[in-house]
């Protein structure tokens, strides 16, 4: 039996410049977030000899049996999707039938990259099962960014996927000759202490908003360009505040970029979120930062930890979920023994 797990992650600046072309609009850029755990969980269990696939998924409670791959690679079951493309990519590694189950503890629409962690999962699960290897972090991410692309028929970005192979805060710099990836420790940080993450209950449907802004700049639309440009500028200087461990920054930086997304699309806020940062806010928190491309799912809060148990109580009582989460750093992750190199 194989058993991967693989993190999700919330981004703390930058987002939307991580998808192409969008970069190459406003020059060389930064998207930061930071590996949390929050995992997706996978099961592989090879069955040399048996021809059968059996799929298991435990968020949705189905199972689905096929005689063998081609039978399942044939299926035009749309929730096994994502499954067929990652076997798809493996099909000629495969030489036996297998049982493969997967669970996300990612509130479903939640803004956490829980999709693309799950990908992330399952790659490193037929990795272990096939013998194959990725030439390094890029050669993997590449092929996930574009695997799920295809299933979404919508363009995506490359954000999700470093961080579930990492761990840790990721720093990723992308630019005319690809993307260069740091990471950092986030232990004994307010990283870790001044993070609590509320889930809104409402989902949002990644990749929707992207398009609407992928869309207006290709038509030169000034306001989205500059608002884009905005938060390549706040994203630097979340950079600059994190290498100087200016935390109490950090507050300030999220509400500027709150303030340049809303210009690129009013969807990216909604009356839960509104309702939820001021409450927040009353109770002691001192900044909020909208998960993924919002409308929904998850809220980072940001708050000193003397004032967290409060908010959480009044969290509570106007029902919304606080997650037990927190960021987690580069040795809380399984050895990358599918990658050839680890050269970010």
């Amino acid at each position: 039996m194989i058993k991967i797990k693989s993190p999700t992650r919330v981004d703390l600046s930058g987002g939307t410049l991580d998808m192409w072309p969008l970069y190459n609009f406003v020059g060389p850029c930064r998207t930061i977030n930071v590996a949390i755990n929050i995992w997706t969980v996978v099961e592989l269990n090879p069955t040399p000899g048996i021809e059968k696939v059996s799929i298991e998924s435990l968020d949705y409670n189905q199972n689905w049996e096929f005689s063998n791959i081609a039978e399942f690679l044939n299926s035009v079951d749309s929730k096994t999707l994502l499954y067929r493309a990652v076997v798809e990519f493996f099909q000629n590694k495969l030489k036996s039938g297998f049982h493969l189950s997967t669970k996300s503890e990612s509130p479903i629409g939640g803004g956490l990259g829980g999709s693309s962690s799950l990908m992330i999962s399952m790659m490193k699960a037929f990795c272990e099962m096939t013998g194959f290897k990725f030439n390094d972090i890029h050669h993997a991410v590449h092929c996930a960014h574009n695997i799920e692309s295809r299933i979404l028929v919508t363009p995506t970005g490359t954000q999700d996927y470093y961080p579930a192979i990492s761990g840790g805060l990721s720093v990723l710099e992308y630019g005319t000759q690809g993307i260069i990836h740091r990471v950092f420790d986030v232990t004994d940080t307010p990283l870790v202490d001044n993070f609590l993450l509320v889930y809104t209950g409402k989902t949002h449907h990644s990749g929707l908003n992207n398009f609407e802004v992928l869309k207006a700049c290709t038509q030169n639309d000034t306001q989205v360009l500059d608002a884009l440009k905005g938060i390549k500028d706040i994203s630097e200087d979340m950079f600059n505040t994190l290498q100087a461990k200016d935390w109490p920054q950090i507050s300030n930086l999220f509400q500027r970029e709150y303030t340049e997304r809303i210009k690129l699309t009013p969807a990216f806020t909604s009356p839960e979120i509104e309702h939820l940062s001021k409450l927040v806010i009353a109770n002691g928190a001192t900044g909020v930062k909208i998960c993924g491309a919002g409308g929904g799912g998850c809220v980072l809060v940001w708050v000193p930890p003397g004032q967290r148990q409060k908010v959480i109580e009044a969290c509570e009582k106007e029902k919304f979920q606080c997650l037990k989460s927190k960021p987690i750093s580069p040795q809380d992750l399984q050895p990358l023994k599918w990658l050839m190199s680890y050269d970010s």
